[in-house]
């Protein structure tokens, strides 16, 4: 069932990033360290306190050595990093595509001339 899911997430991942007019796979990549700065300073709202911290929370049990299943155990113990990273890499994709796209729209909010 879990890999079900990761695939799911994979495929849902997929699916986003190559909708014609969606941001790119690397815009998005390239992005993220400005959605990030921008969601911690309080410039970018759509990215809650909550998600940050979950986001936060996934890559310390990917670096982490201590692990819900012991990375000794081959196979089955890699399965659960991989599971993890998989949702935030998803997680961070999609996440990234809505900064990007309300960077666009700020953009031409910003450029608009006020008509007389």
């Amino acid at each position: 069932m879990a890999k079900a899911g990761r695939a799911a997430a994979t495929w849902r991942a997929y699916r986003e990033v190559s909708k014609p007019g969606s941001p790119g796979l690397f815009t998005r990549l390239k992005a993220m360290p400005r959605m990030l700065r921008g969601a911690v300073k309080g410039d970018y709202p759509h990215l809650g306190k909550g998600q940050l911290a979950m986001f936060a929370a996934g890559l310390a049990y990917i670096i982490s050595p201590v692990d819900a299943i012991p990375d000794f155990l081959l196979g089955i113990g890699i399965v659960d990093d991989f599971g993890v990273f998989v949702w935030l890499m998803s997680s961070l994709l999609g996440a990234s595509g809505r900064y990007v796209e309300w960077e666009r729209e700020d953009l031409e909010l910003l450029h608009q001339k006020p008509r007389p």
